[in-house]
């Protein structure tokens, strides 16, 4: 990134009267979402200035109005029109009542006159009289209008000739309800674009009659000023509404726009009735506002009457410094970034005009470096609020988000009826399926099919990560009664599984009974019991990169034989039934490279304590996501234990384990694990010859012979040593 001489990133700073007023909406709307009021305060400010004909005048162009161009999204209930009306009544309200009363009839006056001795000096004709027909025109032109909440191309043309005669105010065009107003207004849309820069416009050729006969061509600027508000999910629909909106981003509104985006409202819940009270009432801010609103009563004045702002030459080359700035960040992004590079390399004029509106505000007639770091840094943080915007969730991510938050199955019917955007042949809504359901996978978003009469029905949830302090357990000194309800930590696990004679499940149960009926859905530990069938040290040399415990229960080595017990915190806690549940387990089973006792997949299965050896390793969480049952990932887990059905669980195991990188460490694995089990050398050479010609992308034989053989062999002359 280049240095600046002048621009300083540092001294990027918040107006202190326009952030006292957002901060004000913000507890007024009580809503702590800055943005939203940041934008539309500047809004409110640059009509102000608007209004009053203000203009910039910079070195090398003619003076360029003042105007603001936003779009300001939060959702129902977040306070927009509330605050939008606190701006219009207590902050410019004053200004608002002198300008049309005394500054609009002073000027209209004051141009009329201007425009009557013109024309009659262009037709040789008596000026009164081109002064009556001027004041007629103007009359049949309609009632002033402060603000319109939509728009013709006609009504627009008629209202802007009105203000060119008036020689004051501004068109201002303040939409609600932006998604549902959007595709109606796309004529007025496509007007404002061409009028954002200097208040000009092409004149439309209509064919002149008697009855509708062409207004006569008044040369001048009208400065425009737009506000797009509504709710993002409203807007960002991912149908027609979205589509349209983010045409008209890319035509030109992404570079003119300020943008301030609120996904959720953000209220303070904490505070009390009477803190509430106290802030909403509070003497100073409620002062603050009424000298504000005098300060903006005294701008209506013809002495601020198209005051030209200049932009002398160390703040036009902070200016400049800014566009670089932005320009070399632009540059940073990738080329199909389209929408975002425009938006990034224009916001210098953003900021100019902004500038020029606290100047302006302030009563100078120069944007000083305060006014342009004050501007930039509104306008930097409407960039980050334009950012988010264009990372909106895809229509197959909505989806997936969707399912994940329904609490019942849905159909595919439903889906088309809840969702703008499930829309296309079944061909393109399978597509849209598939890929939610992958979006599902790396985003903890289970999406379940099932098929009842030949109708398919989907259901989601979204996964809960685990907190391994927050472990679900219930237990009791009682085979089946006053069992507890608790949450304990992963050290507190362990130290459970060491007391004598307690009861334990892996679910929490209704009333203290444990039994199928009372179990609640809710668990995230998997609890494995090995009775006979493998060594204790064989199991922990498998599982060695799971977090588990290794408990020993009461006929531990009773018969010679290990006995013992496995505790797995799983990746995310899951909610089954007992059906669900009994095939995930039988699924986890067969996963397993050893043999278990299968008899133990009920969720109100229940586990006895023992002071015997406790073993705790660290490692990652098991992940239970291909396990869990109606679930494409699961059909993929069933397929491939269908296609390697020629293999031992042993051999399923390492097949599945080894990759790229730790081949000869998986085999070392394996022929060591053959030699514990008592193997003869000659064994667990042709078992270790055997799984390295099953592998994708096998060792050569001789390095079996020379690595992994040879370790073996010292393994096996130190178990015959012993």
């Amino acid at each position: 990134m280049r240095e600046f001489k002048v621009f300083d990133r540092d001294k990027i700073t918040f107006h202190p009267t326009a952030e006292r007023i957002a901060q004000h909406l913000c507890a007024y709307c009580e809503n702590d979402v800055p943005t939203f009021f940041r934008v539309l305060t500047s809004y409110a400010l640059a009509k102000v200035a608007s209004q009053m004909r203000a203009s910039i005048k910079t070195h090398n162009q003619k003076p360029l109005p003042i105007n603001m161009y936003a779009v300001d999204l939060a959702p129902s209930g977040f306070g927009k029109t509330k605050a939008m009306n606190f701006l219009e009544e207590e902050v410019a309200g004053l200004f608002n009542e002198r300008f049309k009363d005394e500054l609009l009839p002073y000027a209209t006056e004051k141009n009329l006159a201007k425009l009557a001795t013109r024309r009659s000096i262009s037709n040789s004709t008596d000026p009164d009289d081109e002064m009556d027909d001027l004041i007629a025109e103007f009359k049949a032109s309609g009632t002033w209008l402060p603000s319109f909440d939509s728009a013709t191309p006609a009504a627009l043309k008629q209202f802007r000739h009105k203000l060119l005669m008036a020689d004051a105010g501004s068109l201002n065009f303040e939409i609600d309800e932006i998604g549902d107003n959007l595709t109606g207004n796309q004529e007025a849309f496509s007007k404002f674009l061409e009028l954002y820069d200097k208040g000009k416009i092409k004149e439309s050729l209509t064919k002149n009659t008697k009855d509708n006969q062409r207004l006569t061509h008044i040369e001048g600027q009208t400065p425009c000023n737009l506000i797009m508000f509504g709710s993002p999910a409203s807007l960002m629909d991912g149908g027609k509404k979205e589509e349209e909106f983010f045409t008209m981003l890319e035509k030109g509104y992404a570079r003119r726009c300020l943008f301030g985006i609120a996904k959720s409202v953000n209220r303070n819940l904490d505070m009390t009735a009477e803190e509430i009270y106290q802030r909403n009432v509070s003497k100073q801010s409620l002062e603050f506002i009424e000298e504000f609103a005098e300060q903006l009563l005294e701008l209506a004045d013809p002495l601020h009457y198209k005051r030209q702002i200049a932009l002398d030459y160390e703040e036009e080359i902070l200016r400049i410094e800014y566009d670089l700035w932005c320009k070399d960040r632009a540059e940073e992004m990738s080329e199909f970034d389209v929408v975002k590079r425009i938006e990034m390399e224009h916001r210098w004029f953003k900021a100019m005009k902004l500038a020029a509106t606290y100047a302006f505000i302030e009563g100078n007639a120069k944007i000083t470096a305060t006014n342009l770091y004050n501007a930039i840094a509104v306008v930097e943080d409407s960039g980050a609020s334009f950012q988010g915007l264009l990372t909106r969730d895809r229509p197959y991510v909505k989806l997936a988000k969707y399912l994940g938050g329904t609490t019942r199955p849905v159909t595919q019917v439903e889906l088309v009826e809840d969702l703008p955007f499930f829309k296309g042949n079944q061909s393109q809504k399978a597509e849209m399926l598939t890929m939610a359901v992958a979006y599902g996978y790396q985003n903890n978003i289970i999406i379940k099919k099932q098929f009842i009469d030949g109708i398919e029905f989907l259901k989601g949830e979204s996964l809960k990560e685990t907190d391994t302090d927050a472990l679900t357990v219930s237990y009791s000194d009682h085979v089946a009664y006053n069992y507890f309800n608790d949450t304990i930590t992963w050290e507190n696990l362990a130290k459970l599984t060491q007391m004598n004679d307690i009861h334990w499940v892996s679910h929490h149960v209704l009333e203290g009974h444990r039994c199928e009926d009372k179990t609640k859905p809710g668990f995230n530990l998997l609890v494995i019991d090995c009775d006979g069938d493998v060594p204790l040290a064989t199991a922990q040399a498998l599982l060695h990169d799971y977090k588990a415990i290794f408990y020993t229960t009461k006929r531990h080595q009773t018969e010679g034989v290990d006995r013992f017990r496995i505790v797995l915190p799983m990746k995310y806690t899951l909610k089954m039934d007992g059906t669900d549940y009994r095939e995930f387990m039988e699924a986890v089973y067969s996963w397993l490279p050893f043999d278990i006792d299968e008899q133990t997949s009920q969720r109100s299965r229940k586990w006895l304590s023992h002071e015997g050896n406790c073993l705790v390793q660290d490692g990652e969480l098991f992940d239970p996501v291909s396990f869990i049952p109606k679930t494409t990932k699961n059909e993929e887990r069933k397929q491939r234990l269908l296609d390697q059905a020629s293999l031992t669980n042993l051999e399923r195991w390492f097949v599945n384990n080894t990759g790229q990188g730790n081949r000869s460490n998986q085999l070392i694995k394996y022929a060591l694990l053959l030699v514990d089990s008592g193997k003869t050398l000659s064994q667990v050479e042709q078992a270790t010859l055997a799984l390295n010609e099953k592998l994708a992308d096998k060792l050569p034989e001789d390095e079996i012979h020379t690595t992994i053989m040879i370790t073996a062999r010292k393994a096996f002359a130190k178990a015959q040593a012993a």
